[in-house]
């Protein structure tokens, strides 16, 4: 299964549930940043490299989703 398909059933079960667009897309990136954060053991230089985003967006990022405490 590509990725598109992982997506498109998740997608479909979301609006299925009428789950709102802005709360599926704040949940997509908060579990896609924990997971990148998981896998770099924090380390926010990496991640950003890695996902091809400034460090200070990252952070900035993961601050407004309450994933960093600071």
């Amino acid at each position: 299964m590509t990725i598109h398909q992982k997506l498109e059933a998740v997608i479909k079960e979301m609006i299925e549930k009428e789950v709102r667009y802005k709360e599926a897309l704040r949940e997509f990136e908060k579990i896609y940043l924990e997971m990148a954060l998981k896998k770099y053991k924090g380390n926010k230089t990496l991640v950003a490299k890695a996902l091809g985003i400034h460090r200070n967006t990252l952070h900035s990022r993961a601050k407004s989703l309450k994933i960093l405490k600071k």
